[in-house]
């Protein structure tokens, strides 16, 4: 089967999922284009340029696949205009939703008619939670696939073996409002350990930090379902994050990790502290989450799925 994705970026978030299943699929015989979009890299530019950059190249090039897929609701104006039978489209979090809270009602208001219009151009629509998926259903009756974000541990054997950093804390994630930094380093200096910030490095030298630290620290103020916390979960690192978006589908509050709410920098300090100080704590989320991880959010698992999809 010939594929082609479309994505403003291929690494980190929803674009960095895309990169792995394209990975993926190409071992299993499917042949996946990944289309490169150039962008305006100024603030309210980026989508915008990105969607004009991408309709120009499709327009220029006529090639022909079986199937298109959009990763994020710019990306579906771009697949409008491939030569296609079918057209995909993915979505994580609630797109307009957090449109609207990191830039303004107005532009909210335009994502929400942006997000309607690239649901109308899908043939399917899918997602990795199961959260997003029960929003959409309910706010505009859309009928999403739900599909996972599986974990590729095979990538994890040349993570190098270390000594644990005692009390070590990590944070992994872009330096965004959305992602609650912010309120990590306003608590900080009363935390009982060292905070490491892991903003821009290579994945693997990311997973060797996480493999050395006692916890990792999720803030976030909007989420879809974040792959950093299955990749805690598979090196036995107890998590502590925020009750948003999805989080709630794989952490199950003191058994697979520790769920605190939004924009609360005590309990986030505190919980901290607590859970620094409860070593048996610490190894029973640790090996519930291993276990978890295993049995729902391996390739192993969930490459049916995704065979499915195109396959069908």
């Amino acid at each position: 089967m010939k594929i082609l994705y479309i994505s403003p970026r291929y690494d980190g978030g929803i674009g960095g999922h895309a990169f792995r299943v394209a990975e993926k699929l190409r071992e299993q015989g499917h042949e996946v284009k990944l289309m490169n979009i150039p962008h305006i890299p100024i603030k309210k530019l980026k989508n915008p340029s990105f969607t004009i950059f991408g309709i120009l190249k499709s327009f220029s090039n006529r090639e022909k696949f079986d199937a298109v897929h959009a990763w994020n609701i710019p990306s579906a104006f771009v697949m409008k205009y491939v030569n296609s039978n079918k057209k995909i489209l993915s979505v994580h979090g609630n797109y307009s939703e957090q449109i609207g809270i990191l830039h303004s009602k107005t532009t909210g208001d335009l994502a929400n008619r942006a997000e309607l219009k690239a649901f109308e151009i899908s043939d399917k629509l899918t997602t990795d939670s199961k959260t997003v998926k029960k929003y959409y259903k309910d706010k505009v009756n859309a009928n999403f696939i739900y599909l996972p974000a599986p974990l590729d541990v095979k990538k994890f054997k040349n993570i190098t073996e270390n000594t644990k950093k005692e009390n070590q804390i990590v944070y992994i994630g872009r330096d965004s409002y959305e992602k609650g930094i912010d309120i990590l380093k306003n608590v900080e200096s009363e935390i009982n350990g060292q905070v490491v910030y892991c903003t821009n490095l290579p994945w693997e030298k990311t997973m060797e930090i996480l493999k050395l630290s006692s916890i990792l620290v999720v803030p976030s103020r909007m989420e879809s379902l974040p792959q950093v916390i299955k990749e805690a979960f598979y090196l036995k690192i107890p998590v502590i994050a925020t009750d948003v978006g999805g989080v709630s589908e794989i952490i199950k509050n003191n058994e697979t990790g520790i769920l605190i709410p939004s924009e609360n920098p005590s309990k986030l300090k505190n919980a901290i502290n607590s859970l620094l100080e409860n070593s048996e704590l610490q190894t029973k989320l640790a090996e519930n989450a291993f276990k978890f991880i295993l049995e729902n959010f391996t390739w192993e698992v969930l490459l049916p799925e995704y065979l499915k999809l195109y396959e069908n």
